[in-house]
C-alpha cells in the first residue's frame, strides 16, 4: 500500500472527519462565547463596578518613550479570558453530561430478546408442516 493511499484511507475515516468538524465547530463556539463575554456580559459587570472597562485594565510597567510603545501588563484581558474559559468549560460540561445521560439510558434499557436460532426456526417449520398433514 503506497503512503498516499494509506494517508487517503486515514483522512477519509469517519473519526478523523468528525474530529475536524468538532475543531471547526469548537473554534466558532469559542468566538461566540468571546463575543458574548466581551460584548454582553462584561459591560454590565464593569458598570456595576463603577464603569470599569475590563479590556482596558492594565498596569504600565514602563512608559512609552522615543517612539517605543509602553510596556503594559494587561490583566483586564486576562480576566476576560478567564471568564471566556469558564463559560466554555461549563457549556462543554453540560453537553458531556447530557451525552452521558443518554448513553446511560441506552445501556439501562434491556436488550431485545434474541430471536429463535436457525435450528429452532427450522424445527418449527417441520412441526408446522407435520401438523398440517
Amino acid at each position: 500500500m503506497s503512503m498516499l493511499t494509506e494517508f487517503r484511507d486515514f483522512a477519509v475515516r469517519g473519526n478523523v472527519v468528525d474530529m475536524a468538524v468538532g475543531i471547526v465547530m469548537g473554534g466558532a463556539f469559542g468566538k461566540i462565547v468571546s463575543s458574548f463575554v466581551g460584548d454582553v456580559l462584561m459591560p454590565p459587570i464593569g458598570l456595576l463596578l463603577g464603569g470599569v472597562d475590563f479590556s482596558d485594565l492594565a498596569v504600565t510597567m514602563k512608559e512609552a518613550a522615543d517612539g517605543v510603545a509602553a510596556v503594559t501588563l494587561n490583566y483586564g484581558a486576562f480576566i476576560q479570558t478567564i471568564v471566556d474559559f469558564t463559560i466554555i468549560a461549563f457549556a462543554i460540561f453540560l453537553v458531556v453530561k447530557a451525552m452521558n445521560t443518554v448513553i446511560k439510558k441506552q445501556e439501562a434499557a434491556p436488550p431485545p430478546p434474541p430471536g429463535p436460532s436457525k435450528e429452532e426456526a427450522l424445527l418449527t417449520e417441520i412441526r408446522d408442516a407435520l401438523r398440517a398433514r
